[in-house]
């Protein structure tokens, strides 16, 4: 097993997006991943497996060499940092925006905020860069019903079509950072598997490459 290259992949949109990258790749998993329960998966490469993983788990999994690679997105390695992995490739897919967000039409709240949101560390800094004092309370979802019930001034949180926001009330404020997802290696395993993992990264990015076109 020490020469098996295990690749960590986020479940459910990402998922969809990220296969047809490894096949051009030329890594298949040998089962419909959308129709099985399992976790690990062999492909046709026998020195290959994927593992499904949740998307806050895989640069965990990649960071301890549990997984060789990973694809990961960038709000994940912002908030949880990226110490003991490469960060060798934009992917371009699950493109988002991280933004602050309130009540559409309010008044910015002057002097100590109150802001909810998933994203803990990412707006600790964020908020401190610009010097405004904040109070960070965590919740795990649906952000936007935390400024509407008074739990929260603002919130931090993914947009992507802004829809979700619009339907309760909020609009999106101040622009944090661009989201998509990664390509994520183990440092360590970058040097002991340099040639197979770096074949991988070059097959997955003349694919990336040839999506832009």
């Amino acid at each position: 097993m020490s020469d098996m290259i295990t690749i960590a992949l986020t479940k459910g949109r990402i998922l969809e997006e990220t296969l047809p990258l490894l096949a051009a790749a030329n890594i298949e998993p040998e089962e419909d991943i959308s129709k099985s329960r399992k976790l690990v998966f062999a492909t046709n490469q026998s020195d290959v497996q994927l593992l499904v993983l949740r998307g806050a788990d895989v640069p965990t999994y990649v960071q301890f060499g549990a997984a060789d690679m990973g694809i990961s997105g960038k709000d994940t390695l912002m908030e949880n940092g990226a110490e003991g992995l490469y960060e060798p490739l934009d992917l371009r897919i699950a493109s988002c925006q991280l933004m602050t967000a309130a009540i559409k039409g309010s008044s910015p709240k002057a002097g100590r905020i109150r802001v909810a949101t998933k994203y803990v560390n990412i707006a600790k800094q964020y908020y401190a860069a610009q010097g405004r004092q904040s109070d960070i309370i965590k919740l795990y979802g649906a952000m936007e019903l935390a400024p509407i019930m008074g739990l929260a001034d603002e919130i931090v949180d993914i947009v992507d079509t802004g829809n979700t926001l619009r339907a309760n009330g909020l609009e999106a404020r101040e622009f944090i950072a661009d989201i998509s997802s990664r390509l994520i290696v183990n440092k360590a395993s970058m040097k002991m598997k340099h040639v197979r993992i770096q074949a991988i990264i070059d097959g997955i990015a003349q694919a990336v490459d040839a999506g832009k076109n």
